[in-house]
């Protein structure tokens, strides 16, 4: 899988469990204290850090940006630093464009990587309890408010590529932190979160027309 593939499966791990609050109604009890805490907003973005080790390098690669998340439409995964670059995940295609140009493309019926994480976001997003179910255990723990859920992929395939996912948060997912099988480890830490529809700029919403 390629590094940018990389970034987007743990971007669908995060907006998989920010979205979790629809999805997990029918699962053990602390995980359904935990769609209850939950908020549930129909626009959200705000900040992302990213700190990533990758197995055998002592110095980790950073990266910062804003996200933007819009049921029933999609993701836009900004990256600011080290590099400018945008990633529009929709449900037929990933696009990821650099200085207001296309420069890659990946569409779900053409690579199966690409489809199999679509088809783990939107699930999540339109709330499919099946496929959930069908695709990851859940193991969650709630106290005072604050929480944490972690997500073991049930198929190889998706656990080659996502790994083992940790959550923590409280009325929004604060933090992410993934394991890969590799040995490599990601952890995004999110905030300045709004929501609303003046939570998305102009500009950002037109990356979806």
């Amino acid at each position: 899988m390629t590094m940018t593939l990389r970034k987007l499966a743990a971007c669908a791990a995060f907006f998989a469990v920010f979205t979790a609050a629809n999805t997990v109604a029918e699962a053990a009890a602390p995980v359904a204290q935990i769609q209850a805490a939950l908020t549930k907003p129909a626009v959200m973005c705000g900040r992302f850090d990213q700190t990533k080790q990758l197995t055998g390098i002592k110095k980790p690669l950073l990266s910062n940006g804003r996200f933007c998340v819009a049921a029933g439409k999609g993701i836009l995964w900004q990256t600011l630093q080290p590099f400018p670059s945008t990633l529009r995940i929709t449900r037929n295609a990933i696009v990821q464009m650099q200085n207001g140009r296309v420069a890659m493309r990946l569409d779900a019926q053409q690579e199966p990587v690409v489809k199999m994480i679509n088809n783990v976001l939107f699930s999540l997003l339109a709330g499919d309890l099946s496929q959930l179910d069908k695709l990851f255990e859940l193991d969650g723990a709630i106290k005072n408010g604050n929480w944490n859920v972690a997500l073991k992929a049930r198929e190889p395939g998706l656990a080659k590529a996502i790994g083992d996912i940790r959550l923590e948060g409280a009325a929004f997912v604060n933090k992410v932190i993934m394991q890969e099988a590799s040995g490599d480890h990601t952890e995004i830490v999110f905030s300045a979160i709004q929501t609303g529809d003046k939570a998305m700029t102009a500009e950002e919403g037109a990356m979806f027309d």
